[in-house]
């Protein structure tokens, strides 16, 4: 922390780490609260102050920092990318045979919860009442299969992998039934489960399932099977400040009450001191302040307008083209309240 922040800044821009207990954590929602700040809205300001920092991405993960928004802003995007992004789930199972040992329902619901891969951009919302889906708005899948013995099974066998044949039913055995022209539209192998190896029943000589399938398009706020993140979470920016020089065996004490990689012990002439190297990585577990002798050397606090978002997709779309698609739907919501305001004072 800079030693030339005043302690109004402090108050409203950190939130400090006590010992028994966490200050600064008032809301900043309206102008005001912080005595001697202004926090009048500065447009100019915000869009000089924000920024988005994207820190590791992979084709299902994404971690990015947002800088310069309050948490309330930050919060209505963590939920949206939680329960608004749409994505397509199985809505209706019909269930033609199922002699296996589970329940119609319970394997109607677990169905319902394979992610699956379906670009949702590509597909309309299905109007409440339509019993029969059309190409625009259905996905359609077949799961068809039968267990049977194995004729070249060793008599000795009791393995069932090498007794039976199509006993263990996957996600890999839904079959994509094009409905309409979307077999011209959709390349083949382009819809189906995310991932193949998900385990749905296991069946015995005799038992099979024959079921269809009705894939919608749906969000999460009318059920969990719509999500289309496995997570999506935020935290605050740790900052770690030594408040005076910490040496010698007290350092690596100091160390080791925090995460791997937050505090590292340099030879700085002839002497080993303690510097802050990635407070990043700090966990604010607040083990320092157990220590009489360690826990005035420090002070822990939580930069209030920098979001480290950590988003993990189901496999239906990549990370950060979720993200886009988020950042549409809260500027959506946006447009609408503005209108919603417009249309209230003509009135």
């Amino acid at each position: 922390m800079a030693a030339s922040m005043s302690n109004v800044d402090e108050i409203r821009n950190r939130v400090i780490l006590n010992e028994f207990g966490v200050r600064n954590v008032h809301t900043t929602d309206f102008p005001g609260n912080y005595p001697g700040y202004d926090d009048a809205w500065d447009q100019k300001k915000f869009e000089r102050n924000f920024r988005i920092d994207v820190i590791h991405m992979d084709e299902s993960t994404l971690e990015f920092d947002m800088v310069g928004i309050d948490a309330a802003i930050a919060n209505a995007f963590r939920r949206i990318l939680l329960a608004e992004v749409p994505t397509m789930a199985v809505e209706k199972v019909f269930i033609y045979n199922n002699t296996s040992i589970i329940q119609d329902e319970i394997l109607a619901h677990r169905l319902g919860l394979i992610p699956i891969k379906a670009d949702p951009r590509l597909f309309e919302y299905r109007n409440s009442g339509d019993d029969e889906g059309t190409e625009i708005d259905t996905i359609q899948l077949q799961l068809k299969i039968k267990c049977t013995r194995n004729p070249r099974a060793t008599k000795d066998s009791s393995d069932p992998s090498e007794l039976y044949l199509n006993h263990m039913v996957y996600s890999r055995d839904m079959k994509w039934v094009p409905i309409g022209n979307q077999a011209d539209v959709f390349p083949e192998g382009s819809i189906g489960p995310v991932h193949g190896d998900i385990l749905l029943a296991q069946l015995r000589p005799g038992q099979e399932l024959d079921i269809i399938m009705h894939c919608v398009k749906g969000i999460g706020k009318d059920h969990a099977k719509f999500s289309p993140v496995a997570t999506a979470s935020y935290r605050l920016l740790p900052e770690i400040t030594l408040l005076q020089p910490v040496e010698g065996e007290t350092a690596e004490r100091l160390k080791r009450c925090f995460s791997p990689g937050v505090i590292e012990v340099e030879n700085i002439g002839g002497k080993q001191v303690a510097k802050v190297v990635n407070s990043r990585l700090d966990t604010c577990s607040r083990e320092v302040l157990r220590h009489d002798d360690l826990k005035n050397l420090v002070k822990l606090a939580r930069v209030r307008d920098h979001f480290i978002f950590s988003v993990e997709s189901t496999g239906i779309l990549p990370p950060e083209v979720l993200v886009s698609e988020a950042i549409k739907v809260l500027m959506a919501k946006c447009q609408k309240f503005l209108g919603e305001l417009d249309s209230a004072e003509m009135e």
